[in-house]
């Protein structure tokens, strides 16, 4: 059941963090790869083909992968090391913090099935990464829509300082922002698409979402933007409380719980600046998720298309 979230014939790149990482590893020789047995289902082993004396199977030990990646930063290396985000948030939270984060060494950790990106059920969803992780000082975070945000993204993060997580999209990827005039930018959010009565903020795959929410919304009149904001932490909040502080109705969406990820990020802002704006959370229910395909699943949560439209148009009622 983990299946891509392309909608049929839609255009996708075939494993584009795989092949990011191996064509950064042609350019850059410190750049390392490893997996805790999830190579083939983290698209790392697209890089472990092309770099076989630099990948490193860890096996089922994700204590062990990081430990071994920040000993690898330690000495100089840069380290992608990949697992399910499950294990990296929940299972070996207190060796990320402590081996990466806390000395601030340049250990990116590349997450596979972040939210609801599988129909395995709560052992595999990650519907709460970003909320755990969003505490730990020092790491970066980064939630891409689509290809051209992961292939645009692996090179940032290697440069960038301290610890990164990635919470990857793998298999075939829609490709949607390159009809935008995007670039994706570390730290920056965009807004890739205008409008004036209401504005949709999303992260993730709901970015892809969004805008197709926004073409079906213009059919009923209602003129749609929509601001992407990647990377979650640090989050970049000139651009969105810019573009909230008007009198258009303003959405979330997230492929997360609505606890602890977009929206209260997006909310503590708004407080902290004073704006007194309602903001109406679009995002995954506080609670396990149950198991099943992905579309059904996504219509069930609130998380397809279609359903971000009718909640919409509600709140415009």
């Amino acid at each position: 059941m983990i299946a891509s979230f392309a909608d049929p014939g839609q255009r996708t790149s075939p494993a584009p963090f795989g092949q990011a990482l191996a064509a950064l590893a042609e350019q850059d020789t410190r750049v390392v790869g490893l997996t805790a047995d999830l190579g083939k289902y983290t698209d790392m082993h697209v890089f472990a083909q092309v770099h076989p004396d630099r990948f490193f199977q860890m096996g089922m030990a994700e204590q062990l992968l990081f430990g071994a990646a920040a000993g690898m930063a330690e000495v100089g290396l840069v380290p992608f090391a990949s697992t399910y985000s499950v294990f990296a948030a929940r299972r070996a939270y207190d060796f990320l913090c402590l081996d990466a984060a806390e000395p601030n060494l340049n250990v990116n950790i590349v997450g596979g099935l972040p939210g609801l990106t599988t129909g395995y059920g709560p052992s595999h969803q990650a519907t709460e990464d970003m909320a755990i992780f969003r505490g730990m000082p020092n790491l970066t975070i980064v939630d891409p829509c689509d290809s051209i945000d992961i292939t645009q993204a692996v090179p940032q993060l290697a440069a960038a300082e301290g610890p990164t997580y990635l919470r990857l999209l793998r298999g075939n990827v829609p490709t949607v922002l390159d009809e935008y005039d995007y670039t994706f930018q570390l730290g920056k959010a965009a807004v890739v698409r205008g409008g004036k009565d209401v504005l949709l903020v999303s992260s993730g795959l709901m970015t892809m979402r969004a805008l197709q929410a926004a073409e079906k919304l213009a059919a009923h009149k209602v003129d749609v933007a929509v601001v992407h904001t990647p990377t979650i932490k640090p989050f970049d909040a000139e651009t969105v409380l810019h573009e909230i502080n008007t009198d258009r109705l303003a959405v979330t969406l997230e492929n997360h719980t609505v606890v602890g990820g977009l929206f209260e990020t997006v909310a503590s802002h708004i407080v902290r600046a004073g704006l007194g704006r309602r903001v109406v959370p679009i995002g995954l229910p506080d609670e396990f998720l149950d198991a099943g395909a992905l579309p059904t699943l996504h219509k069930r949560y609130g998380l397809a298309t279609d359903c971000i439209v009718e909640r919409v148009l509600s709140e415009l009622a």
